[in-house]
């Protein structure tokens, strides 16, 4: 239960009760009004602003109006009182007995607790990675493949039938380059078979664009695929099924590293297979109808023009009709469509397959690349879809303080692999969701892998792990059945009465709202936080444990207590494993 959407609509009840009894105006309109932790505990635990928004349409003081609905409150079920703070807004007080049984409610729902049906399975297309088929991924990449499978998972977990797609950019130069670097490699394994005529070109200008050694083995799968028949053909012949070839391999690559990162897609979109069906043209047709395509020249770009820049006509979208700084090319000088074209065509495509809301996830040197996209996106759906982009921020790998060198497979970057390898997928997959997308994130491989506090995948996985320690130790104590969650959910709950004891319900009971609200602003790193200040209140009870024998989880002489604080370990345990579903991170029973 989101408790504080309960307690929003039984506020909606009471406006709407004082309306019937000709208190309170009828048709007040009420979407203004919010329920929300107060920011300071003492406050109580529910906050709301329902005096301050209705005051002024009904005709009343703020204050007058915050006794009126006061009242009201404080005599609802589980409610042990309501107080007025500030100019309007009320705070209410839940008793005890309403977070004994959110608890309890935990341990019925184990890791389910949190899922919502707010999204109503409405379909929702995550696009995330969609990296140039053009080698293994580097760490960058890494971190725009976590976010986006994060946030698929939220959006699932809040109710959402989620598509993750991965674009594959297999038209254009680059992998026309990667086709030339191939066949160099591909001459390179053909070795003494090379007839000399052609072996100057071994060594030539292919290697330079990718240097790195996975295309090795593609040269010689080639060489095993087509003996000698590409040495001396022209490059109309060879460099289709090469090209195709290579995009091929690159992608089974791809796709193992994504998978040793515990991440697997739903659909493959290939450029070159919607540029083929002739999408790109119906997308320009689409536009050019309803006026939004037009010839004429651009200004030049702002600061110093390039040397090779000259005004000419082009083939221009009306983006700035859409909010976007200028209206933007659809075709290149040499005729072909421009990368945007495509682009607009991909989420056209995308919307009339369903999705009406789209998510993508980018590199941070397209931030640039928004505007245009959201405008087309704007223009194509005639603004029935939503495009949001969230753009990923470097990432710095360190090894305890110092950048770490270029990959040896790679030979420019350091691959993902090579850091999945190093510290396992977990650990990957946790720390690149402990910022924000929009700021750079620093990536030490040997401070991720500590056992300390301001270590935050440890500090989360050893909470998990002292749970389990907890419930091992009480298997010598109690039977099996005892310790079932359905059968501490039936504990005396109301034996937890230290504020620790409580607050630390009432930070679980909160996970239900969090799931909503993060799904809702697209933003998974918000369950780090949670996470994290799970743990910490978790690992404070345990110290306290220590401190003060009569606050310890298991109480020998007193079991009736003793399953009332196995019931909130229990619960501690079922949330951290929610939230831990969601980064795709297996919760540890124990630490190595």
């Amino acid at each position: 239960m989101n408790l504080f959407q309960h307690f929003r609509e039984r506020i909606l009840g009471v406006v709407g009760d004082l309306a019937a009894e000709g208190r309170l105006p009828g048709g007040l309109s009420t979407g203004r009004i919010t329920v929300e932790p107060p920011r300071e505990a003492a406050h109580g635990d529910v906050t709301t602003n329902a005096a301050m928004v209705l005051a002024k349409p009904a005709g009343m003081k703020p204050r007058h109006l915050a006794g009126l609905l006061a009242e009201r409150l404080g005599g609802l079920e589980s409610v042990a009182g309501a107080d007025i703070a500030g100019p309007g807004f009320i705070n209410m007080r839940l008793e005890d007995a309403f977070w004994h049984a959110r608890l309890a409610e935990i341990l019925r729902a184990g890791p389910a607790y949190g899922d919502s049906a707010m999204g109503g399975g409405e379909a929702v297309n995550v696009e995330f990675v969609s990296a140039n088929p053009t080698g293994p991924l580097h760490i960058g990449h890494g971190r725009g493949a976590v976010i986006g499978d994060a946030l698929a998972a939220l959006l699932g977990k809040a109710g959402y039938r989620v598509t993750r797609e991965y674009y594959v950019n297999d038209a254009g130069a680059q992998v026309d380059k990667l086709a030339f670097a191939a066949r160099w490699r591909y001459l390179q394994a053909l070795g003494d078979r090379v007839p000399d005529e052609v072996r100057e070109d071994i060594g030539g200008d292919g290697s330079i664009e990718y240097p790195g050694q996975y295309l090795v083995s593609v040269g010689k799968a080639l060489a095993g695929e087509y003996g000698t028949r590409f040495c001396t053909a022209a490059a109309d012949e060879w460099l289709p099924p090469v090209r195709a070839f290579a995009v091929g391999a690159m992608m089974d690559l791809i796709k193992g590293d994504l998978e040793a990162l515990g991440i697997r897609f739903d659909v493959f979109t290939s450029e070159r297979a919607l540029v083929a069906a002739g999408k790109v043209d119906d997308a320009l047709a689409f536009l050019e109808d309803r006026d939004l395509v037009y010839t004429g020249v651009l200004e030049p770009p702002k600061g110093k023009a390039p040397d090779d820049w000259e005004p000419r006509p082009q083939v221009l979208f009306r983006a700035t009709r859409f909010g976007d700084d200028v209206d933007r090319p659809l075709k290149k000088a040499d005729g072909s469509w421009t990368y945007f074209a495509t682009d607009i065509a991909y989420h056209l495509d995308k919307f009339r397959r369903g999705f009406k809301t789209m998510i993508d996830i980018w590199g941070a040197d397209h931030g640039g690349y928004v505007k245009r996209v959201q405008a087309a996106v704007e223009a194509v759906t005639e603004g029935a879809g939503t495009l949001d982009v969230k753009v990923c921020r470097l990432v710095n790998l360190l090894d305890d303080g110092r950048p770490v060198k270029m990959s040896k497979r790679a030979g420019s970057f350091v691959t993902l692999r090579d850091v999945i390898d190093a510290v396992g997928k977990d650990v990957v997959r946790f720390i690149m969701l402990t910022r924000t997308n929009d700021k750079p994130l620093d990536f030490d491989l040997v401070r991720v892998t500590e056992q300390s506090r301001d270590n935050p995948v440890f500090y989360v996985q050893y909470a998990h792990a002292r749970v389990c320690s907890v419930m091992r130790h009480a298997a010598e104590i109690f039977d099996a059945g005892a310790l079932r969650a359905e059968t501490l959910a039936e504990a005396r709950l109301q034996r937890l009465t230290d504020p620790s004891e409580l607050g630390l319900i009432k930070l679980m009971a909160g996970w239900p709202r969090l799931v909503e609200g993060a799904a809702e602003t697209h933003e998974p790193h918000r369950v780090a936080f949670y996470l994290n200040d799970l743990a910490a209140q978790f690992h404070a009870l345990w110290n306290k444990g220590n401190d003060d024998a009569s606050l310890r989880f298991i109480v020998p002489a007193d079991r009736e207590l003793t399953a009332a604080r196995l019931a909130l370990v229990q619960g501690v345990a079922y949330v951290i494993a929610s939230g831990l579903t969601v980064f795709g991170v297996t919760p540890l029973e124990e630490m190595r």
